[in-house]
């Protein structure tokens, strides 16, 4: 159960395609719960997974996002008629809540993904009065499952320390086929207005106010005193995307990017900043890293869990932007040393395969069917 999913963009979506890829190629039947969006006139099967589409109202903020309604009769209904070894929710909206209360009336084992933190976005939407009621909330919902699923051993521990039980991990992994340094395109770089030894400097990700767009630019500003050839290119969309452009027009906008297309934009690009605070796990550090980038984030997340700091990417202290300016400045200064951690950035991706995540999820599926909690 989702309330989102490929084609839609974002991490979550994409996680969430990956896994029911790879339950199919193992064998596993798959059923599909999320909201219908504007282009779903019906709900046939996708690529043989059968979809259950229900009533849905637009995130704000998110209009190409539903927020699905509840429909825990209907689940019933379904689940009763036919019966599902386990309930995975990826959301925790009233869809998810009304998958979890069917789930558990029917004694349907649950697991439970925490893949956005809600609670830390609340505060850059002017509901931060609200982070509280929504830590409280969430938590609620986790411990009713018998497993909450975390990308990030940090993250465990930050959420077991608040009283969240039955917490596994299950990591991150990257597509090294798709995204990778061979896919650099000379002709993409002149259309950005660069050429082969100038500095082109990449975001990748929403257009959003809690990404923390504000360092993005001031870092990058930093970066242009030392190298006045560099170019900011940023892919994606958001509700921050048109005063930024008009606030910026010197900046390069793509728009959102997917499959090779995506991949070209990251590997023609020569370091990627991640200025964002509130990520659960940042899929697009990944991505860069296989692509060859040099890479700059906060050290926590996905950034905590694979950048060795000088060795194959950077990260300064949680929150610390006066840091994280001076290591931009960095990179935009020593163009060996963006080099040489873009080789190792490679190198460490190529470790991270899907293949072992789906293993331990195949094994966490498989001990909740035999032993439900």
């Amino acid at each position: 159960m989702t309330e989102t999913y490929p084609p839609e963009i974002n991490g979550v979506a994409m996680t969430l395609g990956q896994i029911v890829a790879a339950l199919q190629a193992r064998g596993h039947a798959v059923q599909l719960v999320r909201p219908r969006q504007a282009s779903d006139p019906a709900a046939p099967p996708v690529n043989g997974v059968e979809q259950t589409l229900v009533t849905g109202l637009p995130i704000p903020g998110y209009a190409d996002l539903r927020l699905g309604l509840p429909a825990k009769r209907r689940l019933l209904r379904l689940w009763s008629c036919k019966r599902p070894d386990l309930v995975h929710i990826a959301t925790e909206g009233p869809l998810g809540w009304s998958a979890l209360s069917a789930a558990r009336q029917l004694a349907i084992p649950v697991v439970a993904g925490f893949h956005t933190n809600f609670h830390r976005y609340s505060r850059h939407y002017g509901l931060g009065w609200l982070q509280p009621a929504i830590h409280g909330y969430l938590r609620h919902f986790h411990n009713r499952a018998q497993l909450t699923l975390v990308p990030t051993e940090t993250l465990r521990q930050e959420l077991a320390a608040v009283r969240y039980r039955n917490l596994a991990v299950m990591a991150r992994g990257v597509d090294t086929g798709l995204f990778r340094p061979e896919r650099r395109q000379t002709a993409l770089r002149q259309a950005w207005g660069a050429g082969e030894n100038d500095l082109v400097v990449a975001y990748v990700g929403r257009l959003a106010p809690e990404k923390n767009l504000p360092l993005l630019l001031r870092a990058f500003a930093a970066m242009r005193q030392v190298r006045p050839d560099a170019r900011l290119v940023l892919v994606g969309d958001g509700p921050s995307r048109a005063a930024l452009a008009a606030k910026h027009p010197e900046l390069i906008f793509c728009g959102a990017r997917t499959g090779e297309d995506l991949a070209a934009h990251y590997a023609s690009a020569d370091c990627f900043l991640l200025p964002s605070l509130t990520e659960t796990f940042g899929n697009v550090l990944l991505e860069a890293m296989a692509s060859g980038l040099a890479v700059l984030g906060f050290d926590y997340a996905a950034a905590a869990e694979h950048i060795v700091p000088g060795g194959n990417g950077l990260t300064v202290p949680y929150g610390d932007e006066v840091a994280f300016i001076e290591q931009a400045t960095r990179l935009a200064q020593q163009p060996q040393t963006l080099r040489a951690l873009g080789q190792a950035a490679r190198a460490t991706a190529l470790g991270l395969s899907w293949d072992s995540v789906f293993n331990r999820l195949e094994g966490y599926y498989r001990q909740l069917v035999v032993k439900p909690a």
